[in-house]
């Protein structure tokens, strides 16, 4: 999976690195970014595709209806982020 729009991704540089967000929508080298809490759909982050790697982690993904076009909230986004990092916790132990 590339750095399209809807696609899970990680921050690799920046105040935000580190950071979990889906691709909102895309403008030739800039991507625009949610994560639901901090950036949420109404204020999304503009930054260079570059900076950010694309996590593979689909499983009922809000990704899916983001690229579709299909009404998705900053609650849905924020609640798959933090389980997504509840999961990596458990599994790097």
């Amino acid at each position: 999976m590339g750095l399209t729009t809807g696609a899970f991704v990680k921050s690799r540089l920046g105040h935000d690195k580190g950071g979990c967000f889906f691709i909102l929508r895309e403008e030739g080298e800039y991507i625009y970014l949610v994560d639901g809490k901090s950036r949420r759909l109404n204020c999304p982050k503009k930054k260079k595709k570059k900076h950010v790697e694309p996590l593979l982690w689909e499983k009922h993904s809000p990704g899916v209806k983001i690229r579709e076009n299909k009404s998705v909230t900053d609650e849905e986004i924020k609640h798959f982020i933090r389980c997504f990092k509840r999961e990596e916790q458990v599994v790097r132990r």
